[in-house]
């Protein structure tokens, strides 16, 4: 690790990355100026996207603490991205302080920073490995020794699949990760999309995804959808992230639920 603790030694940041963006909309810090740079470059189109970002954190503790409710103690967290305020392990270990937390990234500042932070913490890890195979990473030593598959678990693919932008690769991705988990367990899936959204907005947000290392595709409602095969969805069912399982009269796009450009919901494997 470098003297900023959180990056590798050898990391260049010439290109900017969807989860450091991300990070910089939140108000977080693990982020560079190239990263700044182009965030400010979608606001400039997309001037709500940062009260998106906002909403996408907050599908993220509904989910969570839903998960909780409903006895889940253990959770895979894949494209878990920079670790900021109200991440997974803070949310379920808030109610749950034995939950086991798992996350998984492919960009190494987003590993690098996780475990240096999750490292005071036992039931906690972060492993760097491709989303698009889940095989791999059910298989991975440190996941298997803190996470137990014979039991259900809590995954998550939140703002996942739209970075994976062959269908093929997609579907596939979804559908080995929940033939490898547990009855009883949950899929949560949010994934970006051009559903009641502004084609002009739309049209912007592909072409600077485009620009990026991850270049993602914006899904249809249906589209989305299959992701759910093979699960039984939990109400509300597939929605506007603002709407799933709203807490009050002031959460955020909660009146104007599609300037959040995302859709979300929770799927059950039943068998």
């Amino acid at each position: 690790m470098n003297t900023d603790k959180w990056t590798p030694d050898d990391f260049l940041a010439d290109k900017p990355n969807a989860s450091r963006m991300y990070d910089y909309l939140l108000g977080g810090y693990h982020n560079f100026e190239i990263d700044r740079l182009a965030a400010k470059q979608v606001i400039e189109f997309y001037p709500d996207v940062r009260l998106a970002s906002y909403a996408c954190r907050a599908f993220l503790r509904r989910v969570v603490n839903f998960l909780v409710e409903q006895g889940i103690d253990q959770f895979l967290d894949i494209g878990s991205g920079i670790p900021t305020v109200g991440n997974v392990h803070e949310v379920a270990q808030k109610a749950n302080p034995a939950a086991r937390i798992v996350y998984v990234d492919i960009d190494p500042v987003a590993v690098a920073h996780s475990r240096a932070l999750l490292k005071d913490n036992p039931n906690a890890t972060a492993i760097r490995a491709d989303g698009r195979w889940p095989d791999q990473i059910l298989d991975h030593a440190e996941v298997k020794g803190l996470l137990d598959f014979s039991q259900p678990v809590g995954a998550l693919l939140l703002l996942l699949l739209h970075a994976i932008p062959d269908d093929e690769e997609a579907y596939t991705a979804a559908r080995t990760l929940r033939d490898g988990l547990a009855s009883g367990s949950y899929m949560a899936i949010s994934h970006n999309t051009y559903y009641q959204a502004p084609l002009e907005v739309v049209k912007k947000m592909e072409e600077m995804s485009a620009r990026t290392p991850t270049p993602g595709k914006i899904r249809s409602r249906a589209e989305i959808q299959r992701f759910f095969d093979g699960l039984e969805l939990v109400e509300p069912g597939l929605i506007h992230l603002p709407l799933w399982r709203p807490e009050g009269p002031e959460d955020v796009f909660l009146d104007q639920p599609e300037r959040s450009l995302a859709l979300g919901g929770v799927g059950r494997k039943v068998t």
